[in-house]
């Protein structure tokens, strides 16, 4: 079929989208010097959590899928920032329209 079909592959990876375990991104923090208990200067784990989620972040916590998400922010039910060509919600917004529908 190909002459040299070492290199050639059949299907593209797919991206995958990861479950949020902790809602805190490692990447963003700078990390702490031996945390508390610490007893091998190991570093601790960061204490803050992010002030953004991404749109599919917003869906995976919101049990909704990618594609519901991005409408409703569209239609203004779910508030998002714009940071130029990027969607972000805020995490704080998001625990008060979680807080306000339970009353």
């Amino acid at each position: 079929m190909y002459p040299n079909n070492r290199h050639y592959r059949t299907s593209r990876p797919t991206a995958t989208i990861h479950p949020i375990a902790t809602g805190r991104s490692d990447r963003h923090s700078a990390p702490a010097e031996g945390g508390p208990g610490s007893t091998d200067g190991s570093p601790a784990p960061p204490t803050t959590e992010r002030l953004v989620l991404t749109v599919e972040e917003a869906a995976y916590l919101l049990n909704v899928s990618r594609t519901l998400a991005y409408e409703l922010v569209a239609r203004g039910e779910l508030p998002a920032l714009r940071l130029g060509r990027r969607i972000v919600i805020p995490r704080a917004t998001l625990d008060e329209l979680i807080a306000t529908a339970i009353r």
